[in-house]
């Protein structure tokens, strides 16, 4: 046989071996399921080589999540530290919180903070009802607010007063994404959606090359009005978080109090901005960062982003016509799907 002929006969092998390959490729498997968590709900889809449903799985893991993060479990590490239990130690996941807790907090000058927690209780928005505030009341709990109040030291919170107490609930849900983002990566899921509660982080593209779709929804003016959408989203390697004033609120006297509490003054904000969305590369970082700029407000947000490029986010805030007013970042702007 000569080499021409040879040549002829491996070629036509291997396309015979690329045809049956071909049609022997498992086409993705889509899986979608979701369930409740940290008192809201989690949605999780993806795409897999095989139908494996990790719901038992990642509800396990955010049961652990729980027993480490959520300040309504008696037991759990935050509650015994802010409890001041001697025997108590930060472990993994709250020392990974803590930590980019610290980080946002400086560079934020204290928007983000903490330890805020006993004043968002105190009007209303935490564990028990709300007292009669006024600027004395604030003042004795403000005596015990502040980031630069609380260090760890291995693995132990120090305080520089026992009555300090921590609060994660800015910041756990987008960590709770993060980490069942670490899950699906180990088991080799590549394409995912997750959301819990609103925080969202997306992870490549579909099988066909399209990007996850992401809404985000025009401010209410009641908290139990339906929702409609104010921009969608392309997203792919990206996280985002939005945090609002127009869901959870008190009116009295006429006036609305947003249940964001500026840790300077020990108040709700009274600026006009009724939610920020921001994105990131992880998820924890954006849920952060969407609470700090409900406290700045969208100006001091703009001076802000100035100064850190590498940040996007989109603002919805009143103008003094009473309309609803927006401003993106340009970053943000190339991911805007559909504009109304």
């Amino acid at each position: 046989m000569n080499r021409f002929l040879s040549k002829i006969y491996f070629l036509v092998f291997l396309s015979m071996l690329l045809l049956v390959s071909c049609r022997h490729r498992k086409e993705p498997v889509l899986v979608k399921f979701g369930g409740e968590t940290q008192g809201t709900y989690y949605a999780i889809t993806y795409y897999a080589n095989d139908s494996a449903n990790y719901k038992p799985s990642i509800d396990s893991l955010l049961r652990r999540f729980d027993s480490t993060a959520s300040t309504y479990k008696p037991n759990s590490i935050i509650s015994r530290l802010n409890n001041n239990d001697t025997a108590a130690r930060a472990d993994k996941m709250f020392t990974t919180i803590f930590q980019k807790a610290m980080e946002v907090s400086e560079k934020t000058f204290g928007a983000f903070d903490i330890t805020v927690g006993p004043l968002v209780s105190a009007w209303g928005f935490g564990q028990q009802n709300r007292v009669n505030m006024n600027r004395q009341k604030v003042d004795s709990i403000l005596e015990f607010v502040g980031f630069h109040k609380v260090m760890l030291d291995s693995g132990k919170l120090v305080k520089t007063d026992p009555r300090i107490r921590i609060d994660f609930n800015a910041i756990a849900q987008g960590y709770a994404v993060d980490v069942v983002a670490a899950f699906l990566d180990s088991k080799g899921i590549q394409s995912y959606l997750i959301d819990i509660g609103g925080e969202v982080l997306a992870r490549r593209t579909k099988p066909g090359g399209e990007k996850w779709n992401v809404a985000i929804e025009v401010p209410s003016k009641n908290a139990d009005d339906p929702k409609i959408i104010q921009e969608v989203l392309a997203l792919q390697d990206v996280a985002i978080s939005t945090s609002g004033s127009y869901r959870k609120y008190f009116e009295e006297n006429g006036k609305r109090y947003s249940h964001e509490i500026d840790p300077a003054t020990g108040f709700p904000v009274t600026h006009t901005t009724l939610s920020v969305s921001v994105l990131a590369k992880d998820c924890m970082t954006a849920d952060a960062y969407a609470t700090a700029f409900m406290v700045m407000g969208v100006d001091k947000g703009k001076e802000f982003l100035k100064k850190h490029p590498r940040l996007d986010a989109y603002f919805i805030y009143t103008a003094p016509d009473g309309s609803n007013q927006t401003f993106y970042t340009k970053g943000f702007q190339k991911l805007i799907k559909k504009s109304k």
